[in-house]
């Protein structure tokens, strides 16, 4: 299958560069996958397509502020980094008895871009000077590993000093402004637990509390997974042929209550609705190693596309993604590519909202 076969045209300014003031309003087609029927709807219409036993999984990851500026030490010049992964088991305390000073220092995968190379021995000091950062290796595409030295944990300075780590395809100054700002509660799920997370799982984002407590008082029971999104999610597909295409892996963690709620809702005949294509990453990666949800974490590189086997997700709820991404060969898989490319054209002629702050679909 070639990867030009999931080309569409977006016009620019159907790109959405802030969510709708309220997350439930936005808009939500609704597409039947055995009749073809699409429906135009809202968010707020989810109840009516749910039943009392049916079970809303969705991933509960936070998105760190990862996204900071600095500059290197050597020339001055001007650099942006994107925090990944912290690597694990390397948090130090180092402390000066005589100063009373404390630091901490960190190894951290981190995307580097710059108007000059990095290289090794390098040093750079950023958020706002609470951070330096020395490259102890070189990897692949722009990314660097850095050993990051602050006077408290990473994430703890991040929280004070970081950006929300938007896609670039939302517009966005590189200081501190209202709108940065907003981004860091706009760009996050209401139910946001687990810190983790360089870019958010953007169908969440449409839930509010009120829709959740409807949802509750209908009988519809909700779960969560935890996937700790990545950039590979959006990493574009830049090979030819889509099965050459390889999805970098990320982290993920079932526990024991989310096991057996999937499972007793698959034995009692109700459906498994999947909130965002990580959540189905997650899902369908345990249940094609087991056959049966399993209270596990590890990590997966499972890339979905057409032709693909479903064997644990009935209903996904998902938003209009890139053309060419392996976020829309995945739905594709879901609802057939011949269909989807339909809702994507019909998307664009009902001005629909793409992307990450942008309308939704319900797949049924």
């Amino acid at each position: 299958m070639k990867t030009s076969d999931f080309h569409f045209e977006l016009p620019r300014e159907l790109i959405a560069q802030e969510p709708l003031p309220e997350r439930s309003h936005a808009r939500m087609m609704v597409v039947h996958r055995n009749s073809g029927e699409l429906e135009h709807k809202h968010v707020t219409d989810l109840p009516a397509y749910l039943k009392a036993g049916d079970l809303l999984v969705v991933n509960d990851t936070r998105v760190i502020p990862a996204r900071v500026f600095g500059k290197r030490n050597d020339t001055g010049g001007r650099v942006e980094l994107l925090l990944v992964e912290k690597q694990t088991g390397n948090e130090h305390k180092i402390t000066n008895n005589q100063l009373s000073i404390s630091k901490y220092t960190e190894v951290w995968d981190v995307f580097y871009r710059a108007s000059g190379r990095p290289r090794i021995g390098m040093v750079i000091s950023f958020a706002g000077g609470r951070l330096t950062g020395e490259v102890l290796s070189l990897e692949n595409d722009g990314r660097v590993c850095l050993k990051l030295t602050g006077d408290k944990p990473v994430l703890e300075i991040l929280e004070k000093e970081g950006f929300a780590p938007v896609p670039p395809y939302i517009h966005r100054p590189e200081e501190h402004t209202p709108l940065t700002e907003r981004d860091r509660q706009n760009y996050q799920t209401i139910y946001a637990h687990h810190p983790g997370a360089v870019a958010a799982p953007t169908a969440g984002l449409h839930f509010t509390p009120e829709l959740l407590e409807m949802l509750t008082e209908n009988g519809v029971k909700r779960t969560a997974i935890t996937l700790h999104v990545g950039p590979g999610t959006f990493k574009p597909v830049k090979t030819a042929v889509v099965e050459d295409h390889k999805m970098e892996s990320e982290r993920y963690e079932i526990n024991d209550e989310t096991a057996e709620l999937i499972n007793s809702t698959r034995r009692n005949g109700g459906k498994v609705v999947a909130v965002g294509s990580t959540t189905v990453r997650t899902l369908e990666t345990i249940i094609s190693n087991n056959n049966l949800m399993v209270p596990c974490s590890g990590r997966t590189s499972l890339f979905i596309y057409p032709p693909y086997r479903f064997g644990i997700v009935d209903m996904m709820l998902t938003n209009f993604h890139l053309p060419e991404s392996s976020l829309l060969m995945m739905v594709s898989a879901f609802a057939g590519r011949e269909l989807i490319m339909k809702v994507y054209t019909e998307a664009v002629a009902s001005k629909y909202r793409f992307y990450s702050y942008g309308d939704c679909m319900l797949i049924v």
